[in-house]
């Protein structure tokens, strides 16, 4: 990232040039994010390039941020989401002289994002407080929302993508493949029961965060309290399995979704439970009766989900999720496969839940 554009980009959001360079912030693998305070002191900002590869319309994102941002506040919700920052120009994005877009809001001091859940009562602060997101605007009409990226969680348009993958794979891959892919064909009815439920009055749409991960929520340093979800680039409308699937997928796990350590790789019941307990604490009011009694589709349905992209991608040639080595993305698939399987028999033990 060019230093003189960063600089340039703080001023025009702080009004003033910054004290020293913008510090930078995270791992930088979507966007390149930096902390940035003005010369004559006053609040830091959180400055951002936005990665226009992958979203493809920035203002859209800018859009819907503004439109959460007022509705929280109009609700005086709290805790409510970093405010936005207005550029000089009285804009809330600025595009640099090389086409690259900017956006910036208020740097929350004191606050960090864990990468792992530590105990199954941090997981449950996670659930609690993505839920609590959704929950709080429950009464923003969703159409009024733009969509970020089309067909994100589409779980028909998934497995689409996933046949094309196999019908034009080379014959290697393929072979590598086999196994893995009679398997997940073999859930295809998983795909018939998300076909079912689309424009359904049983399953609305709801304001979904999608990308509901651990390191996406604020914590406080002193309280180790969750202070608010942060990352809301891919918030849209999208159905009740979307937030917490992912949490079951990405927090259940003692293992990652890149672990090859095939033994380790299966459900811890007591993160289960408290992601699931932290969930419907705030949610399960606002669920209808088919939402409840389906309830465990959710982790279910994006562990397939995950597990039927990253296979699509390996038989593609790893065009999307980038690889350290040949069979990375056949190894996360079968990753998603083992741990889909031991979700699968844990529910039916414990809950006589059989989704197929």
């Amino acid at each position: 990232m060019n230093v003189d554009l960063v600089r340039k980009a703080a001023e025009i959001f702080l009004g003033e040039p910054a004290k020293g360079d913008p510090f930078p912030i995270g791992d930088g693998l979507i966007h390149h994010t930096f902390k940035a305070t003005g010369a004559s002191g006053g609040a830091p900002i959180l400055l951002q390039a936005i990665n226009t590869h992958i979203f493809r319309k920035p203002e859209d994102i800018v859009y819907n941020y503004l439109l959460i941002y007022e509705y929280l506040r109009q609700k005086e919700q709290v805790p409510s989401i970093p405010a936005p920052v207005p550029a000089t120009n009285k804009e809330y994005i600025w595009k640099d002289g090389d086409n690259q877009y900017w956006r910036a809001t208020s740097f929350i001091e004191g606050s960090y994002s864990p990468m792992v859940a530590e105990s199954s009562e941090a997981a449950c602060i996670v659930s609690k407080n993505f839920a609590h997101f959704t929950s709080s605007l429950a009464g923003l009409d969703t159409r009024l929302l733009r969509e970020i990226l089309p067909g994100f969680h589409d779980l028909s348009a998934r497995y689409r993508q996933f046949e094309m993958a196999v019908s034009t794979a080379p014959i290697d891959r393929l072979l590598k493949a086999t196994h893995v892919i009679a398997e997940f064909r073999e859930r295809k009815k998983l795909v018939e029961f998300y076909d079912a439920i689309i424009g359904t009055s049983d399953y609305p749409d709801r304001v979904m965060h999608h990308d509901s991960k651990i390191s996406n929520i604020l914590f406080d340093k002193k309280t180790n309290l969750a202070i608010c979800p942060v990352d809301l680039d891919t918030v849209m409308p999208g159905k009740f399995f979307s937030d917490l699937g992912d949490m079951i997928r990405s927090m259940s796990c003692a293992r990652d979704e890149n672990s090859v350590e095939w033994e380790e790789i299966k459900v811890n019941p007591k993160f289960y439970e408290s992601i699931l307990r932290g969930y419907l604490e705030e949610m399960n009011s606002q669920l209808t009766d088919q939402e409840r009694k389906n309830i465990h589709y959710s982790g279910i349905l994006m562990i397939y989900m995950q597990g039927i992209r990253f296979l699509a991608d390996y038989l593609s040639g790893d065009r999307y999720y980038k690889t350290n080595y040949p069979e990375q993305n056949l190894n996360r698939a079968l990753n998603q496969l083992i741990l889909l399987e031991n979700l699968e028999e844990w529910l039916r033990s414990q809950y006589a839940f059989n989704p197929y």
